[in-house]
């Protein structure tokens, strides 16, 4: 079992800047790809960016050159710096890990962290 706990989101005013923290932890095996996703108020949940074991990052459209994703592999933690935050960056924000047990790959979610940006 593995468990992801984010942190960091709060209020900002927009251009401003927050950044996120998800750490995993349990019985972790091998953490393959990590990443964020998001959901808006009366929207489906979003993938924001995702980060592999070996470091290669991929961005949806509407955060490149604003968002940063990067990994801590000792710690077991996955970050994402905001940057030029907009009001439609709003939404509660999800961490996810794959995890590869035993052959098997799972997936898992941690339980999100409000990120408010007021215009």
């Amino acid at each position: 079992q593995v468990q992801l706990v984010e942190s960091g989101g709060g209020l900002v005013q927009a251009g401003g800047s927050l950044r996120l923290s998800c750490a995993a932890s349990g019985t972790l095996f091998t953490i393959n790809t990590l990443g964020w996703h998001r959901q808006a108020p009366g929207k489906q949940r979003e993938l924001v960016a995702f980060v592999t074991s070996r470091a290669t990052t991929s961005y949806n459209d509407f955060v490149k050159g604003r968002f940063t994703i990067s990994r801590d592999n000792a710690a077991n933690t996955v970050y994402l710096q905001m940057n030029s935050l907009k009001p439609e960056d709003t939404g509660v924000y999800y961490c996810n890990a794959l995890v590869n047990q035993h052959g098997t790959v799972f997936t898992y979610w941690g339980q999100g962290t409000q990120v408010t940006v007021s215009s």
